[in-house]
């Protein structure tokens, strides 16, 4: 294959991956944001296993979706959503395909606790210090464990019916 014909069909891979995580969390955006959320688009974060392009869709997909929440008010953690959110999707997503040959009965487990753990984490003190202006423990861990939660269903539920159809399609393969 032409490294231009490449280029152009990794780029059109990253733009629908985007597109695609923008919209199911626009849609679905009553459950996608806040302490108790389940973004049903980060079942998507399981596509690193297959490549690296879907890092880069991800994360645009993440950043134009809190973007969105903050233009709607559909967020209470603002602008920092935006930095902190995205980073933790971008590094998660990393993480994913740094461990993607790590399988447990052919199952890329590990690379969907990534999503959860850091999403936890991170969105969990995010939404922590904007409620409260400190890390406050009770509150911050409500807040990692049910998000935590979400992306749990998410990822092990969503991602994983996603990683099997994506596997026998082989629609990232070469």
């Amino acid at each position: 294959m032409k490294k231009s014909t490449h280029w152009v069909k990794n780029l059109t891979r990253t733009a629908v991956i985007a597109a695609l995580y923008t919209v199911l969390t626009i849609v679905l955006s009553p459950i996608g944001y806040g302490p108790i959320q389940c973004r049903v688009a980060e079942a998507m974060t399981v596509l690193p296993v297959f490549s690296l392009v879907p890092v880069w869709g991800l994360t645009i997909g993440c950043l134009l979706s809190n973007m969105f929440a903050i233009f709607t008010g559909n967020t209470i953690a603002g602008v920092w959503d935006i930095l902190f959110g995205t980073l933790a999707t971008l590094v998660a997503a990393l993480l994913s395909y740094k461990f993607r040959n790590v399988r447990y009965k052919g199952l890329p487990l590990l690379s969907l606790v990534f999503p959860v753990v850091l999403n936890g984490v991170v969105i969990g003190a995010e939404l922590t210090i904007v409620e409260v202006g400190k890390l406050a423990p009770k509150l911050y861990a409500f807040n990692a464990l049910t998000v935590s939660a979400g992306q749990l269903v998410a990822c092990f539920i969503g991602g994983l019916i996603l990683f099997k159809a994506f596997e026998k399609t082989k629609l990232f393969q070469n």
